[in-house]
């Protein structure tokens, strides 16, 4: 996991958090310290989850630890009205077993590279998305479009419902979540290209990362690269979160 500030960004309002069980990345709305504050704050009240939840709570906890964000947030700006306007995105994985629940919101996204092809598994909680879906723009005017910078679904916001998903976690599978900064200036190509050609996640992410700032970095980047495995190929003990190895029927590495 990697967060840069981008190149024309002074302040950077992304937040992550990579541990034993789970992945989240948040990317900060409002401007300034208040979309510091909102994402921070969003991962902070997520973090508990990062333990072990039966597969069959995975989204039920999930959805209820949004909502419990979303109230802080709402709480946050009544107590200091100079935060109005705040909010987030959200995208996070959480496993159990050999399965994970995704939860989304907003304009991050997360992409599974599964035998040698790569997929969008989320998708943006945008005006220019709603604009793609309705058959109104096409996908080369999305790319260029003067609003689509707008989200319509943020921790924060008046709409903080969350997409969930349960999937299966397969020995091979490789997890991509990212803020937009990464995904707004890189061709799905390019992401698919380091995905696949780089071994270790860490080194994936920094490969990305380049690739956002070699193409102007106007936005804060915020990459996770997961793998999941199987158990008997790790080194150490899965409950090392150091290394960010998930105990379950396969592992994760981050």
């Amino acid at each position: 996991v990697n967060s840069d500030a981008g190149l024309e960004r002074e302040e950077n309002e992304d937040s992550a958090y990579a541990g034993p069980r789970l992945l989240l990345v948040a990317d900060g709305l409002g401007g300034h310290a208040a979309g510091e504050v909102a994402s921070a704050a969003a991962i902070e009240t997520l973090k508990s989850l990062d333990t072990d939840v039966p597969a069959g709570e995975l989204l039920n906890v999930l959805e209820r630890a949004v909502h419990q964000a979303n109230a802080t947030l709402r709480d946050m700006v009544d107590a200091d009205p100079s935060l109005r306007g705040m909010g987030t995105t959200l995208t996070g994985i959480l496993w159990s077993g050999s399965q994970l629940g995704l939860v989304h919101i907003g304009d991050s996204r997360a992409y599974l590279l599964r035998d040698g092809e790569l997929v969008q598994i989320t998708q943006d909680h945008s005006l220019v998305q709603s604009l793609l879906d309705s058959g109104r723009i096409t996908p080369a005017e999305a790319t260029s479009h003067p609003q689509r910078s707008v989200i319509l679904r943020a921790l924060g916001s008046g709409n903080a419902e969350p997409d969930l998903q349960l999937r299966d976690a397969r020995p091979g599978d490789r997890y991509l979540l990212c803020s937009d900064g990464l995904h707004d200036v890189v061709p799905f190509d390019g992401i698919a290209r380091v995905l696949s050609d780089v071994a270790e996640p860490g080194e994936g992410v920094a490969a990305l990362i380049e690739l956002a700032n070699q193409a102007g970095g106007p936005d804060n980047i915020t990459c996770i690269i997961a793998d999941v495995m199987p158990l008997k190929d790790l080194a150490v003990p899965p409950a090392d979160a150091r290394s960010r190895r998930i105990p379950c029927a396969s592992a994760v590495r981050a």
